[in-house]
């Protein structure tokens, strides 16, 4: 049987044939607990149940970065195998006007296509510099944009599915930078048990020093909209052997393994992405 084509419209080939943005010029440029209301016996089991003191502020707000407002989106697409690579054209073509016009209060943090983990599927990390207001102006300034309504359009037939989340970046995790490359990134993905948001940042500030010495740690956030008690960790690495080995003498670290020992029973489900910069990446 013959190969499937991505059919690719006249409108998608004028997009990819308009002039890009350099790759130097992006660069320089991411247990709720029920009590019995029972009176009989409730004074003797209230002898046992452990007080925990009424918090007086998000999560979010006691978590995130103070002396910044930014927010950050992250998008999963999934592709249509036979249009990968117009579909990676198409996004280098048109995302990097967005990363360097300086009325769009957003760039680029990253751009990838994930290596192993689900396969065909491209990974988008924006950072909006203002918080929801940056993100509301650079929606409602998008609406008026023809050429990225006409990229939306020619994208929607590349895709199978897509979804997004915004996200806050913790206040112990260094700030995205752009880096030279080349690398492959890990984005490992942490959906926790509810109310135990606190706690993961706890044990995270004190072993984020543990994994520091190579420069592996890119960034950390979690889920504000969307999927809620969800954690991203993004890191850096020259290549697999590299991976394994820094991974491995994080364990020769005294205090590393008692931050797996206290956060692993906070996890429902944990997921790994081995992925690979596209050309306009900032982080390559």
């Amino acid at each position: 049987m013959a190969p499937r084509l991505c059919i690719i419209s006249a409108a998608a080939r004028r997009l990819f044939t308009k002039p890009r943005p350099r790759a130097g010029d992006l660069a320089a440029a991411g247990a709720v607990r029920f009590y019995s209301k029972d009176s009989e016996g409730s004074w003797f089991r209230s002898l046992f149940v452990h007080k925990v003191d009424p918090r007086k502020d998000a999560h979010s707000t006691l978590l995130s970065k103070k002396e910044t407002s930014n927010l950050y989106k992250i998008q999963f697409h999934n592709v249509k195998p036979e249009c990968l690579d117009a579909y990676n054209s198409l996004t280098e073509a048109v995302l990097p006007k967005l990363h360097l016009d300086e009325d769009y209060p957003c760039s680029l943090v990253g751009n990838w296509n994930t290596w192993y983990g689900e396969q065909d599927q491209a990974v988008h990390l924006w950072r909006f510099s203002g918080g929801y207001p940056a993100l509301m102006d650079c929606m409602n300034k998008l609406k008026n944009n023809k050429e990225y309504l006409e990229f939306r359009k020619e994208r929607s037939k590349m895709l199978l599915s897509r979804r997004n989340q915004l996200l806050l970046e913790f206040s112990f995790w260094n700030e995205p930078q752009p880096r030279a490359g080349p690398n492959i990134y890990e984005l490992r993905t942490y959906k926790l048990k509810p109310g135990t948001m606190i706690e993961w940042g706890n044990n995270w500030a004190r072993a984020i020093k543990y994994r520091q010495e190579n420069q592996e740690a890119v960034g950390g956030f979690f889920s504000q909209i969307g999927e809620l008690y969800v954690v991203h960790h993004l890191w850096a690495y020259k290549d697999l052997q590299s991976r394994e080995e820094t991974r491995n003498a994080a364990w020769r670290k005294r205090g590393w393994d008692e931050n797996v020992y206290y956060t692993v029973p906070l996890v429902r489900h944990m997921e790994s992405r081995i992925m690979i910069p596209l050309k306009i990446s900032p982080l390559q």
